[in-house]
């Protein structure tokens, strides 16, 4: 057995990635409502229950990381890749990015490549947008008992697809954010959760110098009562897709609320932009703590299911 399958903690990874796919569906239905009535409903908190909340690429993506982890208790990159590409070939019609529309069917036909072809990506300097994190929170959670391991396997599951270092930041950010709030205690979230401030800097020392890293600390210096769409203003919240205007307000929102997963998913949510992934992000990183703890029976009817191997 290797070191990753004894520090592995499935139970929580897959406990990430259920709160991932619920914040995914979640997020992707306000797109369905003007941006006035989604104000309201969320401002009341207004469950949006006119149509099952499918999730997209984001869960599709973390289910393909997930399986690798599950079968091979690390990244094995080339496996990423076949795996990545296989969950593509199945259900291409998951919201992806035009960017994975041209690398995933490569990836399918020569994954041994992929480190060529996820270079050749936007005039040769890689993707830097925020798909390597919005399927990062798993991973983080998998590797809880060591963040050192999340952060390095972060950066190999990353490079699959996202050649850029921003985008690769992107991905390492989320998964010490996941690792971070399970913490290493014998249960995830057994110990108290970690103080904002505190938790923002602990995820901005592990991950690369650069964008995020700055965004991070300066998420860390908001005050705790700035309303929500001020803070989307100032550290961005997905508009432009890149995972610099995206990771560090949806780690924000995670960090304001690591014991409640809906009203962290309510608080992302408000924060509109790219709201099906801040809500992947932010659902993964907290339910890597919580689980499906405290959510309701209609949530989980209208979500969508996952795979019956993820139980």
């Amino acid at each position: 057995m290797s070191d990753a399958q004894q520090t592995g903690d499935a139970a929580a990874a897959l406990a990430s990635l259920r709160g991932l796919a619920l914040g995914d569906g979640f997020g992707e239905r306000w797109f369905f409502h003007q941006r006035q009535e989604a104000t309201e409903m969320i401002r009341h908190r207004t469950t949006p229950g006119d149509k099952p909340w499918n999730w997209t690429d984001d869960t599709a993506m973390a289910l393909a990381l997930v399986r690798v982890l599950t079968e091979l208790g690390q990244v094995e990159q080339q496996e990423l890749a076949t795996s990545f590409a296989e969950m593509y070939a199945a259900d291409p019609y998951r919201k992806f990015g035009s960017g994975m529309h041209q690398l995933l069917p490569k990836l399918g036909e020569d994954p041994g490549n992929w480190a060529t072809y996820a270079r050749t990506l936007f005039s040769g300097e890689g993707s830097l947008g925020n798909g390597a994190a919005m399927r990062a929170a798993p991973l983080g959670a998998w590797f809880r008992r060591d963040p050192e391991a999340a952060v390095a396997q972060a950066v190999l599951a990353a490079e699959v697809t996202h050649a850029h270092p921003e985008g690769i930041a992107g991905g390492v950010a989320v998964a010490a954010a996941a690792a971070l709030a399970a913490g290493a205690a014998d249960a995830p979230g057994s110990a108290p959760a970690p103080e904002p401030h505190a938790f923002l800097i602990a995820t901005a020392e592990l991950t690369p110098a650069g964008v995020i890293r700055d965004g991070l600390l300066r998420a860390a210096e908001l005050p705790p009562d700035l309303p929500i769409p001020e803070a989307a203003r100032v550290l961005g919240s997905g508009k432009r897709i890149r995972a610099s205007d995206t990771v560090p307000f949806a780690v924000w929102t995670a960090a304001h609320h690591l014991d409640s997963l809906t009203d962290a998913l309510w608080t992302t949510a408000e924060g509109f932009g790219d709201v099906d992934t801040t809500c992947a992000i932010t659902g993964g990183i907290v339910a890597a703590r919580t689980g499906l703890r405290g959510v309701s029976a209609r949530w989980l009817e209208l979500a969508e299911a996952l795979p019956e191997w993820v139980g």
